[in-house]
C-alpha cells in the first residue's frame, strides 16, 4: 500500500510538473471571412438653368511709353467696373487676375510698351450679361473670353444631393432586379462608392445685339453599392 501510494504521489508530481514548466501547446484559430460582394452602380441627373455667369473681360493697348499704355488701360477698366457696379454686380465679385507690362521690340530697340488688364466678373443677376457685355464693348474692352454658366454654391450642394439619392435609388433598383432574374439574394451594403462631375453646356448667342443664353447644366452623380451575398 506505501509502495502504491509513493507511486501515485510520483505519477502526480510529474503531471503537474509537466503541466507548470512544459512549453505551451500552440492552438491554431481559423477565422473565415466571405469576400465574395456584387457590386452594381446607378446614376441620377437632375437638370437645371444655371443662375450665375462668370465673365472674363480685359483691355489691352500699346503706346509709345509705359505711361500712356497704363493711362488707357486705366481708364477703360476703372470705367467698366464702375459701369457694372451700376448694373448691380458688387465690389467682391469683380477680380483682377492679370495685370501686366511688357514692351515691343523693332530690334534691337523698343518700340513701345503693350499693358493688358483682365477681370473676372461674377455676375449673379443673369439676365445683366447681355447688358454687362454690351456695356464693356462699349467702354473699349477689347477682350472678352471663357464665359462661364453655372450654380450657386448653395443651390449646388443640394442638387447634388438630389441627384446622389436618385443614384443611390437607381443602384438599389438595379441590384434587386438583377438578384431577383439571377436567384442570388443580397446582404447588407458593406460599402458605397461615389463619382460626381457637373456638366454645363455650351452656351447659346445670336449674331445681332449680343444675346448670350445660359442653356442647362445637369448636375450628375455616379455611385456603386457593395452588396454581401448568401
Amino acid at each position: 500500500m506505501i509502495k502504491w501510494s509513493i507511486k501515485v504521489f510520483l505519477i502526480s508530481g510529474i503531471v503537474f510538473a509537466f503541466i507548470k514548466f512544459a512549453p505551451g501547446v500552440p492552438i491554431s484559430s481559423v477565422v473565415t471571412q466571405k469576400t465574395d460582394l456584387f457590386t452594381v452602380s446607378g446614376e441620377g441627373k437632375v437638370t437645371v438653368t444655371p443662375d450665375v455667369a462668370i465673365l472674363n473681360l480685359g483691355m489691352t493697348t500699346q503706346k509709345n511709353s509705359v505711361k500712356l499704355a497704363q493711362a488707357e488701360a486705366n481708364t477703360v477698366v476703372n470705367n467698366l467696373t464702375k459701369a457694372i457696379k451700376e448694373l448691380g454686380v458688387s465690389d467682391k465679385d469683380i477680380k483682377t487676375t492679370n495685370y501686366s507690362v511688357y514692351p515691343s521690340y523693332d530690334y534691337p530697340k523698343i518700340s513701345g510698351y503693350t499693358v493688358n488688364i483682365n477681370l473676372t466678373v461674377t455676375v449673379r443677376d443673369i439676365d445683366r450679361v447681355n447688358d454687362i457685355l454690351d456695356k464693356a464693348a462699349s467702354l473699349g474692352v477689347n477682350s472678352v473670353g471663357n464665359i462661364q454658366f453655372t450654380v450657386d454654391e448653395e443651390k449646388l450642394k443640394e442638387l447634388n444631393k438630389e441627384a446622389r439619392l436618385k443614384a443611390i435609388k437607381d443602384a438599389k433598383d438595379k441590384a434587386s432586379e438583377l438578384a431577383n432574374l439571377s436567384g442570388m439574394t443580397l446582404g447588407k451594403i458593406v460599402n458605397i462608392q461615389e463619382g460626381s462631375a457637373n456638366r454645363i453646356y455650351p452656351m447659346m448667342a445670336k449674331e445681332s445685339d449680343t444675346q448670350i443664353q445660359p442653356g442647362s447644366t445637369d448636375v450628375t452623380s455616379s455611385v456603386t453599392l457593395f452588396y454581401e451575398t448568401r
